[in-house]
């Protein structure tokens, strides 16, 4: 995320005085918003101005804007090339409006959720000009509109007390010469307390929002006069680099790299630096400690989560099975019989390890038989009565694991209850989940956070099985567990090599175990029919070409697949023109072209039918970070939307759709956990940054029936060599081996 600016006061980038003499200041109505970003708060709006008789073109940046606001803004005019005539705002400033036409347009924008123009009409005639009179000082007045009932007028009065504290927000950063595209999440974090947070502590925004940046939260700070030698500014420098490295995955850093970093950051005196740090460990925000001898800074609550993780894991470990003895000599014949299957050596040595563990890792890659072990395991204790529990961190992988087995299986998040008041989970040490056995599917998506929370709520007594593929990608968030867990060697580990006949004619299986060995795939044309190919294009305009006629028509029509419903692009990157962002924008115009009710948001536009991604986990309406679903409905009259996510409806406010993003295409990061009956991988040297082995084997592995590379050999070479993967700083390894 980037730090932003926006509406209020603020400098251009070259420090000028927005509101200087040589600049020109124009005001008018907002006919329309044509495109707001998010992130930053970029807007492109259509204005109609005093003394401009045709539609003005304005540019600027506005924290939250609606159409029928009065706008004043300060700038010059530019010609832009493509564009035309545009005003580049350096500075705009917002106000409700105060003309009937402009109430109406500002009532019918969707800034109200439940209010779109046909309510917003309705306002006006009864209230005229009088209406944000009514909706403050007498809100009762609005049940007196035909439609209006209870929950609708509730809507009504939140949101126009919200936009009020946004605009105090943004009357504040505007005094002190900075703007912020985030004043409403400053708000939903802070509430009415949100402008004494800034006063008090400007860097708590950093820690708290996401979006807002060390460097956002350091420009309010010295507006405020906070000084840069001030120890409140230092300690929070430390802090952001520590977590910027748990943004990478760490969970500490070395002290020798920490110190360097946010000596960088703050450009302050290294004295200044290390009466910081000790601050910062006497009151045991961060912890000093050693990875390998090599010294280092963990923030408290990871490091605490990873000793946590180790301890727990260790008891369970050392406890007695929770059933009573089983003799697998006897116990492997009988599942066989039941099941039809019969198992190799492997499989049988993996199904003994686990019924005489209480705690076993599985791990091994694409048909190597892990769901074969898996069934044969729980066919075997649900004949002993042994209770079981089944999970795995997205919706997508619970669902798998559901299919696979036939029992039911949740997500980690559903298992244990999540709080969405506290954002914390109901299930815990103190009130723990019922069950003989957990099992964790996908253990390789888990971060050292998630794992703890779900070691702490396994009850005395049980065991658990771990699941996953260890050459896949790290989990996105901090640390490695499932890696860790396998190198202590504190539990008993299989590990399955061995791909079965089957599965062996799958030349996606041969390829990505290939991959994974460090064998460069034959890219070259196959013979009759395969499920992996490889099209060479050898820069982005090609590739992005021939990615948008495998998706809409070649594939379509030689697999029989769903072009939206089947088919995943999966990037190694967002940025670039052969990114997540860029090919989005090309197939969403060729998959979904615009309908009559679609919406712009947040740099989007959304319409019914489209493939979306969720990016953040909410709680409330129980939808998680890269679950995946279309948009069922765009209703402008209550400015809403739906989308379904594998039957489950969800609705959203449109001020709610930066938790949106389209989602046909998709980071390999965002696909842990799902499988696609085709996936499209563009393989380019553009990506070198993000080009390693375990990148592109966690994209081919998430293909099911057909995998596509797209791009230039040299770049799929690149990616098979480079093994180098960033190291993470943890200790979770050491703590389980005892050397902690």
């Amino acid at each position: 995320m980037t730090s932003n600016t926006a509406a209020g006061s603020r400098r251009d980038r070259s420090g000028r005085n927005p509101q200087a003499p040589s600049q020109e200041v124009i005001a008018g109505l907002v006919e329309r918003i044509t495109f707001h970003n998010s992130e930053n708060g970029f807007s492109v709006l259509r204005v109609k101005a005093r003394g401009h008789r045709d539609l003005v073109t304005v540019v600027g940046h506005a924290a939250t804007i609606s159409a029928g606001e009065w706008l004043t803004a300060s700038g010059e005019w530019v010609n832009d090339r493509t564009h035309g005539q545009q005003f580049k705002a350096s500075f705009l400033r917002t106000s409700a409006p105060s003309s009937v036409d402009g109430i109406e347009k500002y009532l019918g924008s969707g800034m109200i959720r439940g209010i779109g123009p046909v309510y917003a009409r309705k306002l006006v005639r009864a209230f005229g000009e009088q209406v944000f009179d009514v909706i403050e000082a007498e809100p009762e007045r609005l049940r007196d509109v035909p439609g209006i009932g209870p929950v609708r007028a509730g809507h009504i009065m939140d949101a126009w007390a919200e936009q009020k504290v946004v605009r105090e927000i943004m009357v504040f950063l505007h005094s002190h010469g900075v703007g912020t595209a985030r004043a409403v999440r400053i708000f939903k974090t802070y509430g009415a307390d949100a402008v004494e947070v800034m006063s008090e502590d400007p860097y708590r925004l950093a820690r708290d929002i996401r979006g807002i940046g060390f460097r956002t939260a350091d420009t309010i700070a010295m507006k405020l006069g906070i000084e840069a030698t001030a120890m409140i500014r230092v300690r929070a420098g430390i802090a952001h680099a520590l977590a910027s490295a748990m943004d990478e995955g760490h969970c500490g850093l070395p002290t020798a790299e920490l110190l360097p970093l946010a000596a960088e950051l703050l450009e302050v005196p290294q004295d200044l630096l290390e009466t910081a740090l000790d601050l910062e460990l006497e009151s045991g925000a961060v912890v000093a400690d050693s990875v390998a001898a090599t010294p280092c800074i963990f923030l408290e609550g990871l490091y605490r989560a990873e000793q946590s993780i180790a301890e727990r894991l260790s008891k369970i470990a050392e406890g007695p099975l929770p059933w009573p003895g089983i003799d697998a000599d006897k116990a492997l014949p009988w599942v066989e019989q039941k099941t039809g299957l019969v198992l190799a050596v492997s499989q049988a040595d993996a199904v003994r390890a686990a019924l005489a563990s209480t705690a076993t890792v599985i791990t091994g890659g694409p048909g190597v038989g892990k769901t074969t072990i898996l069934n044969a395991i729980l066919r075997i204790l649900a004949a002993k009565r042994v209770e079981m529990l089944l999970c795995a961190p997205t919706g997508r992988a619970a669902r798998r694991l559901g299919e696979a087995t036939g029992l039911e299986a949740r997500t980690i998040h559903r298992l244990l209850e999540v709080d969405p008041r506290h954002g914390g989970f109901k299930r815990d040490a103190d009130n723990p989940l019922d069950c003989g056995l957990l099992v964790v599917d996908e253990a390789s998506m888990v971060d050292v956070p998630l794992m703890r929370a779900l070691l702490a709520a396994v009850p005395d007594g049980a065991a658990v099985l771990v699941v996953g593929d260890v050459d896949q990608l790290p989990s996105v968030g901090p640390g490695q567990v499932l890696a860790d867990i396998i190198a202590s060697g504190a539990v008993a580990v299989v590990r399955l090599t061995e791909v079965f006949r089957q599965a062996a004619e799958s030349r996606i299986v041969t390829t990505a175990h290939g991959i994974n060995e460090g064998d460069i795939p034959d890219l070259a044309r196959p013979e009759g029919n395969s499920d992996f190919y490889f099209v060479p294009a050898e820069d982005v305009e090609t590739a992005v070409a021939r990615i948008e006629e495998l998706v809409t028509r070649r594939i379509p029509q030689r697999f029989g697949f769903d072009p939206i419903d089947d088919i995943q692009v999966l990037c190694p990157m967002n940025r670039g023109g052969a990114g997540v962002r860029s090919l989005n924008i090309e197939l969403q115009a060729a998959l979904n072209p615009a309908a009559e009710r679609e919406v712009e948001r947040f740099g989007w536009t959304f319409a019914p039918g489209d493939k979306v991604m969720q990016i953040e986990n909410d709680y409330e309406k129980e939808v998680y970070n890269g679950d995946i679903g279309r948009i069922a409905d765009v209703n402008p009259d209550t400015a809403e939307l739906t989308v379904t996510f594998d039957g489950l409806e969800v609705v959203y406010g449109f001020g709610e759709l930066d938790a949106l993003v389209p989602a046909y295409a998709a980071t390999i990061h965002k696909s842990q956990g799902s499988e696609y009956p085709a996936v499209v991988i563009p393989v380019l040297t553009q990506h070198y940054a993000m080009l390693r082995r375990n990148l592109l084997y966690t994209g081919v592995t998430r293909g099911k029936r057909l995998v596509v590379l797209v791009g230039q050999k040299k770049a799929v070479s690149i990616a098979v060599r480079n093994v180098s993967g960033r190291r993470r700083w943890s200790k979770l390894r050491e703590w389980l081996a005892g050397a902690g």
